[in-house]
């Protein structure tokens, strides 16, 4: 598993972890293609990881991840953004184009 966790997401984990969390829980993490940055989420914390999905511990972290979830965070960077247009994790993916404002215009 390639993938990286910056500083913001890791905190914003361990907040989650702490508040919903006993000891032992995971954050649970299932990716989807989607979004702006070619990837959306569903999270939450569990006591234990789903049949079929992996535990991945990154910084003393433990996250549970399905076979989809790991194949495409290959190479993602996983921030955290706290701003008035979006709050949550955010996937940086260098595989994807971004989404334009100029997309679908004509040029006419």
């Amino acid at each position: 598993m390639n993938f990286t966790l910056t500083p913001a997401a890791e905190k914003f984990i361990r907040f989650m972890l702490r508040a919903d969390g006993a000891p032992g829980s995971g954050f649970r993490l299932a990716v989807t293609p989607g979004g702006c940055s070619g990837l959306s989420a569903d999270i939450g914390v569990a006591a234990a990881p789903d049949p079929g999905e992996a535990i991945v511990e990154r910084n003393g972290l433990k996250l549970f991840l399905n076979a989809e979830s790991r194949l495409l965070l290959d190479g993602v960077t996983i921030d955290f953004a706290d701003s008035a247009a979006k709050t949550g994790l955010v996937f940086n993916d260098p595989k994807q184009v971004c989404c334009s404002s100029q997309a679908g215009k004509s040029t006419h």
